[in-house]
Parts: structure tokens; C-alpha cells; sequence
């Protein structure tokens, strides 16, 4: 992720972006942000794992996407011990509803600021 921005720079397409859409419940965040910060660092060291962005409404819905390289990528992260660990807590603890959305980027356009210039 881009500090600056806090948005992932990723390659030209095609790749894969899993869209992780939560509800939290109201139960005590105890431990939830070391493990949500865990999942991140294990995670980025996966091969093909491109980028991750974030957020997370006052209302307790949060987005994460995470960029891949291809599905065999995702599926071996999806598969990770820890990983798996973290998602049973996540259902029993953390999480009110969730869906997992996996899709294939085709396009992908934006800006670049870089020393005042603009590109698009």
C-alpha cells in the first residue's frame, strides 16, 4: 500500500481482487486488531499477493481488498493454517455477517501524483 495514499499500487490487469465485506457485531474488540494486522503481514508474504486497501465505516462495515497475481495464489492463502484460524475467530467473535467476493480485474485506471505531475 501506498502510505501516502493508502491505496494499493498494482500491475496492469488482468489479476484477482478479493472482496472481503464485513459487519462487525458488538462484542469487545479484544485482540481483533492484532489479528486483522497479522493477517495482513502473513499474508503480503504469500507469492502473488500484489497489494491490500482497507476501510471501515462508523457503523461497524468494513471493506478489505486484496490484489493477486491468480487464483492458485488465493486459493493457498485462503488455505494457510493461520489464516483459517483467524476466520473461525472472525465468525465466532468479531463478525456480525460477511461475504467473500473473488474477482478478476480486466481494467483498472486511475492517477498518478508524482513531483506535480499528473498521469493518467
Amino acid at each position: 500500500m501506498n502510505p501516502a495514499t493508502g491505496i494499493a499500487p498494482t500491475p496492469e490487469p488482468p489479476y484477482y481482487a478479493v472482496i472481503f465485506t464485513s459487519k462487525r457485531n458488538s462484542s469487545d474488540d479484544h485482540g481483533y486488531g492484532v489479528i486483522a494486522q497479522r493477517m495482513v503481514d502473513l499474508g503480503s508474504r504469500y507469492a502473488g499477493f500484489l497489494g491490500i486497501e482497507s476501510a471501515r465505516g462508523p457503523d461497524g462495515v468494513g471493506i478489505t481488498v486484496s490484489y493477486w497475481r491468480d487464483e492458485a495464489a488465493i486459493l493457498a492463502w485462503k488455505r494457510d493454517p493461520e489464516h483459517e484460524k483467524a476466520q473461525l475467530a472472525g465468525q465466532h467473535n468479531w463478525y456480525a455477517d460477511y461475504h467473500v467476493r473473488v474477482a478478476k480485474v480486466e481494467r483498472a485506471y486511475g492517477s498518478l501524483r508524482t513531483a506535480g505531475k499528473h498521469v493518467t
